[in-house]
């Protein structure tokens, strides 16, 4: 018991280091960043100077070794300031999941250490303009010819596009199977849309990428050409406690400011924290925060366990942790009154930026599925 707790003391020490970077270096410019609309460049290199932006990624390859817990207080801090921002620090660790767990040795070591190092942005590319969380609907094509893949296809509402310099793309090799492949920006063939005008996120570039004829070497598939929805699925599972905390971040965040201005609101004569209704959504607002996290560290510990439940916690903890940050940030901008109607106050980015945490990394329709299949299974 002393161990567990001398190393929760390190998460806690941690969890402060990450609060300071956020709130004295990420908050005071997240309202600019989702006015510009981005891409996020001075946020990028203040995680690059800090090693975020390689926290998840192996030491091995150069990374910071985080494990799943601190990829999670990680985002949760940053998200609880600007969710843009956080998903740019941690889109490395997702992105390159597949290729660390599945991939050879010598593609590892070609692409990891220039994205841990921050020298290399990525994104992956899964969705498409007709199958979004039908990943076996997928179109996108990947046929061999001598030494190279020649990839043909559409992905939609991918973040980094045109920024990143790597690609994950999930692409059909046969008929029902699917490979996951690592295409280079430089690569002939591949472009990219314009970028998309959002609710929210707005820091964060989101477009098209296409394929036309995009010729890659042989070796930039990660295992196997065929099992690709499989090996995809698996990192999902340990992606999605990542999503969650962005949106148990934006929940706290959300609470933060709806605090700290029924504090300093008077009416009446007296402060609104000193309201009966305002202290009661105050507290629920708590209480449903305080839920979804001990629902997201439960999932995260299953999952550092290899547990079989590890997945369908996964999805509850997104699933419950994006609804509560979307209930959260429209109650706090219903405690704001007027003001949190104006963009300037940051409760109204906050809700805007929740509800793409009910939508991307499998919508929360998917995650309620994938429980019930856990549930009902004998």
């Amino acid at each position: 018991m002393q161990g567990r707790d001398n190393d929760w003391d390190e998460i806690e020490a941690f969890r402060d280091t990450i609060r300071r970077i956020a709130r004295e270096r990420i908050e005071p410019l997240a309202a600019e960043l989702d006015r510009t609309g981005g891409p996020p460049q001075r946020q990028y290199d203040i995680f690059r100077e800090t090693g975020l932006i390689g926290l998840g990624l192996p030491e091995e390859y150069g990374g910071g070794g985080g494990d799943l817990m601190m990829q999670a207080i990680a985002v949760e801090e940053m998200a609880r300031v600007c969710s843009a921002s956080a998903l740019t620090m941690s889109l490395g660790w997702g992105t390159l999941d597949p290729l660390v767990q599945f991939g050879d040795e010598v593609l590892k070591r070609q692409i990891i250490p220039a994205v841990a190092a921050g020298e290399k942005k990525t994104a992956w590319c899964i969705t498409e303009p007709q199958g979004g969380s039908d990943m076996a609907a997928m179109t996108t094509r990947a046929v061999r010819e001598g030494d190279s893949w020649v990839l043909n296809g559409v992905k939609r509402f991918i973040t980094n596009a045109g920024w990143a310099d790597w690609y994950l793309v999930v692409a059909r090799t046969e008929d029902r199977e699917f490979g996951i492949f690592m295409v280079s920006r430089e690569d002939p063939g591949i472009s990219f849309g314009a970028n998309e005008k959002k609710m929210g996120l707005r820091g964060s570039p989101t477009a098209d990428v296409n394929f036309n004829d995009c010729r890659i070497p042989a070796d930039r598939v990660v295992g196997r050409p065929t099992g690709g929805l499989s090996r995809m699925s698996q990192s999902l599972a340990h992606s999605r406690p990542v999503i969650a905390a962005q949106a148990l971040g934006v929940a706290q965040g959300a609470l933060d400011q709806a605090v700290a201005y029924v504090k300093a609101r008077m009416s009446m004569g007296q402060s609104l924290s000193r309201y009966q209704m305002v202290r009661g959504q105050i507290g629920d607002m708590a209480i449903r925060i305080e839920g979804a996290r001990a629902l997201l560290y439960r999932a995260i510990g299953q999952a550092l366990r290899r547990s079989p439940d590890a997945r369908a916690l996964a999805s509850m903890a997104k699933a419950m942790c994006s609804d509560v940050a979307m209930s959260v940030t429209v109650d706090a901008v219903q405690l704001h009154g007027g003001y949190g109607y104006l963009e300037d106050y940051p409760v109204e980015r906050m809700m805007r930026d929740a509800k793409i945490t009910q939508i991307y990394e499998g919508t929360n329709e998917i995650q309620r599925l994938i429980v019930a299949k856990h549930v009902l299974q004998d």
